[in-house]
């Protein structure tokens, strides 16, 4: 069984301004520094933030899902603007997915206007179609908002310089 759900936020920065951001591995350590709520830890083991690169996410207790997982990025499209990862070992693996891929877009919209578009993509196999239930694309808003919120701050502060 195949699934996919999306979410879309408008950023008033420009994509260059939210690729900085969500093309490296700066997101991961603002998620860990500021949604303590949800993450309770996200580490890098292998990688430099490029292809190839795995994190392991620690969730806090209480969150729904899986308590911890390790995620590869599979794509870092500098031009296009597109990170994928795909989780590796634990998590949703273990609960009978064969693919768990989360995938954030920057679209430029205008001089001083982007998109970001979150997307997951998973498959599970038949015997465990129940936790498909699982899946919610409420944590990938819910860093959506705060990288708004970031870069809203970030840019007020250039902008008082």
């Amino acid at each position: 069984m195949f699934g996919q759900l999306e979410h879309e936020l408008d950023l008033n920065v420009p994509a260059s301004e939210a690729w900085d951001l969500f093309g490296t591995l700066q997101i991961g350590k603002l998620v860990e520094q500021e949604l303590p709520q949800l993450f309770q830890k996200v580490e890098l083991t292998e990688g430099d933030g490029g292809v190839g690169t795995v994190l392991k996410l620690t969730f806090s207790p209480g969150v729904p899902g899986p308590a911890s997982y390790k995620e590869k990025f599979t794509k870092v499209d500098n031009e296009k603007r597109i990170k994928e990862a795909e989780v590796v070992e634990g998590g949703y693996l273990e609960l009978g997915f064969s693919l768990f891929r989360v995938r954030f877009e920057v679209i430029e919209k205008g001089e001083d206007s982007s998109i970001l578009k979150s997307t997951i993509e998973y498959e599970v196999k038949e015997e465990h179609a129940g936790n498909a239930s699982l899946v919610s694309v409420q944590p990938v808003a819910t860093i959506a908002e705060l990288a708004k919120n970031y870069l809203n701050r970030n840019k007020t502060a250039q902008q008082a310089k």
